[in-house]
């Protein structure tokens, strides 16, 4: 970096720091506004604010909670439509790339790329659909369960199969049932890996031997501790033995064995445990597969369960510590409707406490919402995903990246830190000086730049400097009075890079 921009970061890092999201000037855009497409979506597109405005904001919230009402732009369609994993399901990708026995060193050469491109397009595809379409609830509620239910990619097999995970097992439930969107996680290939339940095992069955002797507690607990009860959801130590061992014998196909479904889950008797069990007080008798569909129906429908679901939804929507009140009817909401999603979001979205204007703009954004808000901000429809996956990397937040069960945190105190700002102010920067190539289309001969892991060199484009004004009025003219001044006084090409980088921005 020469000394220009660096003089720019730095000030911009003061100027960060040292002002706050108050003194507001009279806003041009209703604060509601501005406050539903904040948190339904990863903030404004040009258009959206003046489009929410004519629709109304009742309208808007009824739309996103239908996604499928909502159409998708011919374009998006056709870039994921160029992602040929993704339409793989877990066995075929697991088979991806195979060579034979002996393959030649181009060859091998050759699968290597195309097993570096499984989680490459699916990276690509999650930060497509975040930046570019219009369904934005539903991409924000994608990117909590999978937060809720993460499996990081860095664990062996799951390199291969996170994007299948998410395409199988949050995104078609992310609105739905609760119960449904467990039950498609607890089957998975890549949960059962991640966290070892492919290999529990009842101790002395028939099926024990090998890799696969012992109970596995691990996802039993997680399954207790963060998928739904909580860690003070009232389960013992013996819940979580008996839990292991209702699901002994839930694991993974191999690739021609029979009674497998497509996704790749297989339930093995001979390594079950057949004995009759007690569960969070509730007698399950031995009965295979089933017990497990039992248990997770006791989890799905405890008031526990309903608790530590309408906490972290009101936590993400709402503030950083939600009000007790609200928790408790969105808990209320969840018992009444069985845990339909999208009837507690919209008693979310309609309640007293989201419309209280202490919480407007309170919610410190984490790195993933900062760098998709401000890739929408500029209008740029994406085609190379790869600065945005380079940042992501460097904040602390890679896609598919977080290395522990719990997901990341979307609090401030997790992710308000100097050299986390200074990064961000970076890329302030440099999207608003044009210089990022996001919209540029890889050509044949360095296709892979678009996707994170290959090093190509990089597209040349002509840099074409956000237009701050456009910016402004795309982000509803609600920046601070110190914050306008502080534009005012500065050189006309350095307003985007400070409307991006203010502290406004900052939040949602």
């Amino acid at each position: 970096m020469n000394a220009k921009p660096k003089f720019l970061v730095m000030s911009l890092v003061i100027f960060l720091l040292g002002v706050t999201p108050s003194n507001a000037a009279p806003q041009a855009v209703d604060p509601k506004i501005l406050h539903i497409i904040n948190r339904l979506s990863f903030g404004p597109r040009p258009g959206d604010v003046q489009r929410v405005e004519s629709i109304g904001v009742d309208r808007y919230i009824k739309e996103q909670l239908s996604p499928e009402s909502i159409p998708e732009s011919a374009s998006l369609q056709s870039q994921l439509a160029q992602l040929e994993t993704l339409s793989l399901n877990p066995m075929q990708l697991l088979a991806y790339g195979v060579t034979g026995q002996k393959p030649s060193p181009e060859a091998k050469k050759a699968a290597q790329r195309k097993i570096r491109g499984v989680l490459q397009e699916a990276i690509q595809a999650r930060l497509l659909r975040a930046t570019n379409s219009p369904r934005q609830l539903q991409e924000v509620m994608v990117d909590f369960w999978y937060n809720h239910f993460n499996v990081d990619a860095a664990k062996g097999r799951d390199r291969f199969w996170v994007g299948a995970y998410e395409q199988q097992a949050i995104r078609p439930y992310a609105l739905g049932r609760f119960r449904d969107l467990l039950g498609a996680t607890a089957h998975h290939p890549a949960m059962l890996f991640y966290l070892d339940n492919w290999q529990n095992t009842a101790p002395g069955s028939p099926g024990s031997r090998g890799r696969f002797q012992g109970l596995n507690e691990n996802y039993a607990r997680e399954l207790m501790e963060l998928h739904t009860l909580g860690v003070d959801g009232g389960y013992t130590q013996q819940d979580v033995i008996a839990l292991a061992k209702i699901l002994t014998g839930w694991g993974i196909a191999r690739p021609n064995q029979a009674n497998n479904n497509s996704f790749g889950f297989y339930f093995d008797p001979k390594r079950h445990d057949d004995s009759d069990k007690v569960f969070l007080k509730t007698t399950i008798k031995g009965g295979g597969e089933n017990e497990g569909e039992q248990a997770l129906d006791i989890l799905a429908r405890s008031p526990a369960t309903a608790r530590h679901i309408s906490y972290k939804l009101a936590q993400y929507f709402v503030s950083d510590r939600p009000p007790t009140a609200l928790v408790n009817r969105l808990t209320q909401r969840y018992l009444a409707t069985d845990g339909n999603i999208r009837a507690v979001l919209d008693t979310l979205f309609h309640s007293s406490e989201f419309w209280d204007t202490k919480n407007f703009n309170a919610k410190f954004k984490t790195p993933y919402q900062y760098t998709i808000s401000a890739v929408r901000a500029t209008g740029i429809e994406v085609n190379n995903t790869k600065p945005i996956f380079t940042l992501l990397q460097q904040l602390g937040m890679p896609v598919y990246g977080c290395p522990t069960p719990d997901g990341y945190k979307n609090t401030e105190e997790t992710w308000l830190n100097p050299d986390a700002m200074t990064r961000r102010l970076n890329f302030a920067t440099a999207i608003a000086s044009g210089r990022l190539p996001l919209s540029s289309v890889p050509t044949s001969r360095n296709a892979a730049n678009n996707v994170p892991g290959v090093s190509l060199p990089p597209v040349k484009v002509k840099p074409s400097p956000v237009d701050s004004l456009q910016l402004t009025n795309t982000l509803g003219n609600s920046l601070s009075t110190k914050t306008q001044s502080a534009i005012a006084s500065s050189p006309p090409q350095l307003h985007a890079a400070l409307i991006l980088g203010s502290p406004e921005f900052m939040r949602r």
